[in-house]
């Protein structure tokens, strides 16, 4: 049954998402300074009194794009994950899970994120809000790994390896945001790829 009030409900989410995904793109294309309430109501096309009812202060905006982000990367990582997973396994597998990993990490989202870590470095009270969001994300992310690479969690080698996978995955994509490392970054993936197959798949003594 419809209610008079799901108009109105469905016109608030749509406002609250386009300010979110707004406040993604300004962070990723124009940085941390210039992501303010105006800038990203403005680009949302809603007016600044609409951009506060939904989130008071800015802080409460970047965290909610934040968390908007994790559940955005999160969910790349499952629709990713079942792909993977129904590919035979081999060095094929291995490689779409590094390529995979390497990719989340050299997106729009990303790179939104990286604003926020770097000014949250300097911010004590925006930090307490991040650090637990992005330890959430890091544990799903080694979850999903996981499960994409067909690995036993509990063998300290397989953990430790998925880990330096996910640790090089953000290297790398650190290493994107000044200029387009692509092409270094493809060779690294197959050589990686090809070394954290091998090692996952040695005998243990």
């Amino acid at each position: 049954m419809v209610t008079p009030h799901e108009p109105k409900q469905d016109r608030s989410r749509a406002t609250r998402q386009r300010l979110l995904e707004a406040t993604i793109d300004c962070l990723a294309e124009m940085g941390w300074a210039a992501a303010t309430v105006a800038v990203v109501a403005e680009r949302a096309g809603v007016s600044r009194g609409a951009a506060q009812h939904h989130f008071p202060t800015r802080e409460d905006l970047i965290t909610a794009a934040l968390e908007y982000m994790f559940d955005s990367r999160t969910q790349h990582a499952v629709d990713e994950g079942r792909v993977v997973i129904a590919m035979d396994e081999g060095i094929g597998r291995t490689e779409a899970v590094v390529a995979g990993l390497v990719e989340s990490y050299t997106s729009p989202l990303f790179k939104a994120a990286l604003q926020v870590w770097t000014h949250a470095a300097a911010d004590p009270a925006l930090r307490e809000r991040i650090v637990p969001l992005e330890a959430k994300f890091g544990r799903i992310s080694h979850r999903r790994a996981v499960e994409a690479l067909g690995v036993d969690d509990s063998d300290p080698v397989a953990h430790h390896l998925v880990q330096a996978t996910l640790d090089l995955a953000r290297g790398l994509g650190l290493a994107d945001v000044l200029t387009d490392d692509s092409a270094r970054r493809k060779q690294i993936i197959s050589q990686w790829a090809a070394t954290l197959h091998t090692a996952l798949t040695a005998p243990r003594c």
